[in-house]
């Protein structure tokens, strides 16, 4: 089955979903949190299936890294002037 198959299969169920709560809602009565609660639940797997299809029907494009050019040359040693040296403390003081 391909992906557009599928989507069609969930959206089939989703409406027999709908269906069946529609005969619950009329045995049961509407003011239920239960089945209100059920029913939010519905519309957004409805919305979620809209979703997929969405995304499932757009041409998804490679997702390329921006690549980084890092030069050889060596780096300027003024950035490091006040830098720490990890565990030892600046250059000019003692380690406690």
């Amino acid at each position: 089955m391909s992906v557009h198959d599928d989507i069609t299969a969930v959206q089939r169920c989703l409406d027999d979903l709908d269906r069946s709560l529609s005969r619950l809602e009329h045995q049961l009565g509407r003011g239920g949190l239960e089945i209100r609660r059920v029913r939010l639940d519905a519309a957004h797997l409805r919305e979620s299936v809209a979703l997929l299809r969405e995304t499932a029907t757009a041409p998804a494009a490679p997702h390329r890294p921006d690549l980084v050019t890092i030069s050889d040359a060596p780096y300027d040693i003024s950035l490091w002037t006040d830098s720490d040296d990890e565990g030892l403390g600046a250059r000019d003081r003692r380690a406690p």
